[in-house]
């Protein structure tokens, strides 16, 4: 199963390439609290860091210097260089045995890219649907009945049927009500259901959902709704998102390294890159649309 973690992996392998990218790296090898304004770095990688931006974890922040003897390294503007472009200054551990990794200057942070693949997943509805399932038993005066609050819309609904036939009968006469009064139906949502169906027996709705988006390292992609194959679509719509970044930094010529590789990189070279990830996005979000589409039918399409 695919991890958010993992998924953030492959999106930068995907941007940087297998082999040809080589971050410079040091290690942290204390515990650093939320708040402190200093850590230590192993005096052998130390050297390795360079005033400016650093990324341990998901946090970014500013280096202002560091002591090479004892790998003290300081943040720039005290707890203002904490939780920089936005992250959230966190607690890290690290230690000589199991040092974490500290990226110099990433050209990718990992909390840009959990943006982007989370923009990716709630971009995919509605043309990828999430569905979720509630039943309600019929009550003899009762048309209308709350719907879950998180439905955007009904797929299809069922009826049980009497006996042991154990066949649930499609229903064709309802309406999905979206703004439902709230004094009668907390949801704000419900649904009006004409069809018959004895009095006692459940009438199943199976409707859809926004997504959910990810949150921690360990959460599996399936925490969305969508199955695990899915995640691969995901990675191309966010290398999609996140190569166009390559193009604003062409623009940065206070960047040696933007203004030596300028002859070497022809201009609009990330945008194209960024338009074929875009296409195997497309391509496989409807390769897999004409898949959900197949398994799960409406049952007006089924009837037609």
């Amino acid at each position: 199963m695919t991890t958010f973690n993992a998924l953030v992996g492959q999106v930068i392998s995907q941007l940087q390439g297998y082999t040809k990218n080589q971050d410079a790296l040091a290690e942290l090898v204390a515990d650093m609290a939320s708040n402190s304004t200093t850590f230590t770095v192993g005096t052998d990688t130390v050297t390795n860091l360079s005033r400016g931006l650093v990324e341990i974890d998901d946090e970014l922040m500013l280096v202002k210097g560091y002591d090479q003897i004892t790998g003290i390294v300081s943040v720039m503007g005290a707890t203002a260089g904490r939780g920089y472009s936005g992250t959230t200054a966190a607690a890290h551990t690290g230690s000589s045995v199991t040092p974490t990794l500290i990226t110099n200057d990433p050209p990718f942070p990992r909390i840009r890219v959990k943006e982007a693949i989370n923009d990716t997943i709630a971009a995919m509805s509605p043309d990828l649907q999430v569905f979720a399932t509630t039943e309600i038993t019929r009550q003899a005066p009762v048309f209308e009945y709350a719907m879950p609050a998180d439905a955007v819309d009904v797929w299809y609904v069922t009826g049980q049927l009497v006996g042991p036939t154990q066949i649930w009968q499609p229903l064709q006469r309802w309406r999905f009500n979206p703004m439902a009064n709230t004094t009668s139906f907390a949801t704000g949502k419900s649904i009006e259901i004409f069809d018959f169906v004895t009095p006692g027996r459940a009438q199943r709705v199976v409707y859809t959902k926004e997504p959910t988006p990810l949150t921690s390292n360990s959460q599996e992609f399936t925490a969305t709704g969508y199955e695990d194959r899915i995640a691969e679509v995901v990675k191309w719509g966010a290398c999609a998102k996140l190569l166009p970044a390559y193009e604003a930094g062409r623009l940065q010529q206070l960047s040696v390294e933007s203004t030596e590789r300028a002859p070497l990189v022809p201009t609009s070279s990330a945008a194209k890159a960024a338009a074929y990830f875009s296409q195997l996005y497309y391509q496989r979000l409807q390769e897999e649309r004409r898949r959900q589409w197949e398994q799960i039918p409406t049952f007006q399409r089924f009837q037609s």
